[in-house]
């Protein structure tokens, strides 16, 4: 989670400073203002870097969090697709584990043999 959203921060402050370095590659449905998607970005990038910060106290607080984060975090590349597809899709699939990491437990039981 700190490093996904060590990206969405990076990737949000480069938005808002410039936002006339991003690309649209292609007609899609839908068309936003590009500095307010990378106020978007760098708002939940920032959540997500400390709710994974939080993370090492344990704090269940922080799995919830994570979690919603992560999910807005996916929602909003998905829509970051049509400025850049590859960086998208790369901070797409961290959240999807991020996710997956968050809810799959922390117990493992042992096998008896």
């Amino acid at each position: 989670m700190i490093f996904g959203g060590a990206m969405a921060v990076l990737q949000g402050i480069g938005a808002i400073v410039n936002n006339t370095r991003y690309v649209v590659t292609g007609s899609y449905v839908f068309s936003f203002n590009v500095t307010g998607w990378g106020w978007l970005h760098l708002c939940l990038g920032l959540l997500i870097f400390l709710a994974g910060c939080a993370l090492f106290t344990g704090a269940v607080w922080a799995r919830v969090i994570g979690v919603i984060a992560a999910g807005l975090g996916m929602i909003a590349n998905f829509l970051w697709l049509p400025y850049y597809p590859f960086w998208a899709i790369v901070l797409i699939a961290i959240d999807g584990f991020v996710i997956w990491a968050l809810t799959a437990g922390t117990h493992r039981q042992a096998v008896e043999g």
